[in-house]
């Protein structure tokens, strides 16, 4: 049994196994998404026979060649934008097809929030094809097709995974270099997960399936193209991705691609840490705060990541589900109003296991920042949000009584009350008290902002 929350999450075995057991989403029973599952009836055609149709054999060039579903996509939800520039593309005798998260979402229902473009186009030939465009990136080249109101829409080349290696050994599998041109085929193996590798032809209205990924779009399921534990080892970040796109999408986790990321969950601490700390801010801004955090600790992330955290979560009484309620007032706020200042989230996110470092504690602000120097060093913070965190729950005890003094004239004040308001609506009468703690000396320094720097003496000149 597979979870990813405080619900049992069910998925049933890969293709070829028994799989009466279906996969569930996170806590929601099997008939309650019936309709759901309807809307995803499709045709698997052969590409032999639609040729046939068409008058004419297909060619026998050795390439593999996709499963087609004949799908026509919701219209309204195809941004025209990245429609013009697939159609432009095909029209000067490149393939190009919308890819990853978009086709996803759409299949899943939902609408997507941006849309990437594949193409055998190479960048300086989409550089040609569209004057409104530029060439970004060094390790890998693609292009951003420009649009009016800052819209962006990314158009890569089609790339294939890196020769295998021999001199390296089976412990090693960090992928250092992915930057070779390849075709469709190739493009969609090198991806990490099944749902994210579909490509969806505008032209014919088809999907274009190489691995695997509409019947997990079908099942709701969460799996790796490939090998988990090969897959996570050659990109650690692709545990949190796999994270993610469970609670974000409501989807389940196969079993295997579940037990693959609590055997490499360690592989993370080798992973580049400003990606690290970049995708733990992703789990936080999707509205699905609760639940990704509450995967990352059953499977052990956590433990990796955040032990202040993990520690402080397994030492709590059962019926002590403080984090959780934050975590929910969080994602509820973010489904309104959309994603939250980066110091909110962090604060909140940390501000138990740092209130209780802090209880007793003489110097608030020096307790706070000893606490905060491990998370810096593993996860790369930025020194002004780590010094915003450790402000706001130094000063907490003054602001719960109204207290805000010098600080209330500082830009960081409507953040600090920000986190003082989730904590008020998250716990109620709780949170009332819930800094509460003797003023020390270091006060002002915390008002101030660095306890590092002291004013000077003045020195008397003595007279001659």
């Amino acid at each position: 049994m597979v979870t990813g929350s405080p619900e049992k999450v069910a998925a049933s075995p890969r293709d070829g196994e028994d799989d009466s057991d279906e996969r569930l989403p996170l806590g929601e029973p099997a008939d309650a998404r019936d309709h759901e599952v309807e809307e995803f009836r499709y045709k698997v055609e052969d590409m032999e026979e639609e040729s046939s149709a068409a008058g004419s054999e297909p060619p026998d060039d050795g390439r593999p060649r996709p499963t087609v579903h004949q799908i026509e996509l919701d219209e309204d939800r195809i941004d025209q934008d990245a429609a013009k520039v697939v159609r432009r593309l095909v029209r000067s005798g490149y393939e190009a097809y919308l890819v990853g998260g978009c086709v996803r979402d759409l299949l899943l229902g939902r609408r997507p929030k941006d849309f990437d473009v594949c193409t055998s186009a190479r960048p300086d030939d989409v550089r040609r094809l569209f004057r409104n465009s530029r060439v970004i990136g060094r390790r890998f080249r693609l292009v951003h097709v420009l649009f009016g109101g800052g819209k962006v829409i990314e158009t890569a080349t089609f790339r294939r995974a890196p020769e295998a290696d021999e001199d390296r050994g089976t412990d090693d599998l960090l992928i250092r270099n992915d930057n070779v041109f390849g075709e469709a085929h190739q493009d969609a193996r090198r991806r990490d997960f099944t749902i994210n590798a579909l490509f969806y032809d505008l032209e014919r209205g088809q999907v274009l399936d190489w691995v695997g990924g509409m019947p997990d779009i079908e099942k709701r399921a969460v799996h790796t193209i490939g090998k988990p534990v090969v897959r996570f080892l050659e990109d650690p970040v692709r545990i949190l991705r796999a994270i993610k796109f469970s609670a974000k999408l409501d989807l389940g986790i196969t079993p295997e691609t579940y037990d693959a990321i609590v055997e490499t969950r360690k592989a993370l601490a080798r992973a580049a840490k400003p990606r690290l700390f970049e995708e733990i801010l992703r789990l936080m801004r999707e509205g699905a705060a609760h639940r990704a955090l509450f995967l990352c600790w059953e499977t052990g992330v956590l433990d990796v990541l955040l032990p202040e955290l993990s520690t402080f979560l397994a030492d709590r009484e059962e019926d002590d589900d403080r984090v959780w309620q934050l975590l929910q007032e969080i994602d509820r706020r973010t489904i309104e109003n959309g994603p939250l200042d980066d110091v909110v989230l962090w604060t909140v996110l940390l501000a138990e296991p740092l209130r209780e470092a802090c209880d007793g504690a003489r110097d608030r602000v020096e307790m706070a920042h000893e606490f905060l120097e491990g998370v810096v060093d593993r996860l790369n913070v930025p020194r002004r949000i780590a010094e915003s965190i450790r402000r706001i729950v130094a000063l907490m005890p003054r602001l719960e009584s109204g207290r805000g003094g010098r600080f209330s004239r500082t830009p960081l004040y409507p953040v600090a009350m920000e986190v003082l308001d989730i904590y008020r609506a998250a716990l109620g009468d709780a949170a009332e008290g819930a800094f509460d703690a003797p003023e020390g000396p270091s006060d002002g320094a915390a008002i101030a902002g660095s306890t590092d720097k002291r004013p000077r003496r003045r020195r008397r000149r003595r007279k001659p």
